[in-house]
């Protein structure tokens, strides 16, 4: 359901809409006819000069927005035929992290991804899209069940971090991630990560070691959010646009470093303005980099995933 949440730079195009309305609703709309149009043309490109040029704190609020799909969204509607598997077997299930076998289109994959929730009773259930560690342990059997029965991963992220209390602390959070970084560079299933939204630190990388790395043309990922860095950096969350400039964490950055292989085109307003499109592409895509991945043998597919996280970086000896 739409939250009617604006961002602040949208507000321009969300007046002139408003103003679009009150004229159609005037008793002599049919004299205005050629004013309407001419505001919507404006609209359109208004908003296509936007969205060309957007900052990079600009395009971590679109991948915050509250109307964004989220994992189930994309399980519902990019794949099909979705069986959901819950726990750990030592703990309890993590709502944070979703996965199970699912369909794309006739195939069956194992898809794992973050949850957040669309309301405050849903967010807290969900615990804002930021895993326990029996949430990265449920992963982790999730991956290895693929790989007995030779079902492909598709992991999808969008989380602001692992979650840092103390109860998940004392659960080993640390070694659940180094776990599944272990697990995840020897699987001999093909393993495709896509960045829908958020992904920060290794709360993002507890599901993101793959052989090929996608994300949303609005998403960002990153070791650090912009806000925290701000306060490491400058003893303030003021300076987190300045944060985010630095930190070079969106798509074309992160494809400028070969820290991604894909960049996927989101409708111009962001994925939750035509979510239906989004759906499409991203099954379009998928199907496309698994078609590649499966004729790969075992063997070469861990080298190709453990060579690509080995050459990144810069570094002097």
């Amino acid at each position: 359901m739409a939250s009617n949440f604006v961002l602040e730079f949208e507000k321009p195009i969300v007046e002139l809409e408003n103003k679009i309305r009150e004229m159609r609703n005037l008793p002599n709309i049919t004299d205005l006819e050629p004013q309407i149009q001419e505001l919507e043309s404006h609209i359109e490109a208004l908003r296509i000069n936007i969205y060309a040029s957007l900052t990079r704190w600009q395009r971590v609020q679109i991948a915050r927005h509250p109307d964004r799909p989220y994992t189930l969204d994309y399980l519902n509607f990019t794949f099909t035929d979705f069986v959901e598997l819950h726990g750990d077997r030592g703990f309890r299930d993590d709502p944070a992290i979703v996965g199970g076998i699912a369909k794309l289109n006739g195939k069956s994959v194992m898809v794992i991804g973050h949850q957040k929730g669309r309301d405050t009773k849903s967010n807290v259930y969900r615990n804002f899209g930021m895993p326990n560690p029996e949430g990265y342990r449920k992963a982790k059997r999730l991956m290895l069940l693929a790989e007995k029965f030779h079902i492909p991963i598709i992991c999808l992220l969008d989380t602001p971090g692992a979650f840092p209390g103390i109860e998940a602390e004392e659960r080993g959070q640390a070694q659940a991630i180094a776990d599944n970084l272990l697990v995840m560079s020897g699987l001999k299933v093909p393993i495709i990560i896509c960045i829908i939204g958020e992904g920060a630190s290794g709360g993002a990388l507890g599901i993101g070691i793959g052989n090929r790395i996608l994300m949303l043309e609005n998403s960002w990922y990153s070791v650090i959010a912009p806000e925290s860095c701000s306060s490491i950096l400058w003893r303030s969350w003021d300076f987190k646009e300045q944060a985010a400039e630095a930190l070079k964490l969106t798509a074309p950055d992160l494809k400028e470093h070969g820290i991604i292989d894909r960049i996927i085109p989101e409708p111009i307003g962001g994925a939750h303005r035509v979510p239906l499109q989004i759906f499409e592409t991203l099954r379009d895509v998928l199907t496309e980099e698994l078609d590649q991945l499966q004729h790969i043998e075992s063997r070469l597919l861990v080298k190709q995933r453990r060579d690509k996280f080995a050459n990144m970086g810069v570094w002097t000896e």
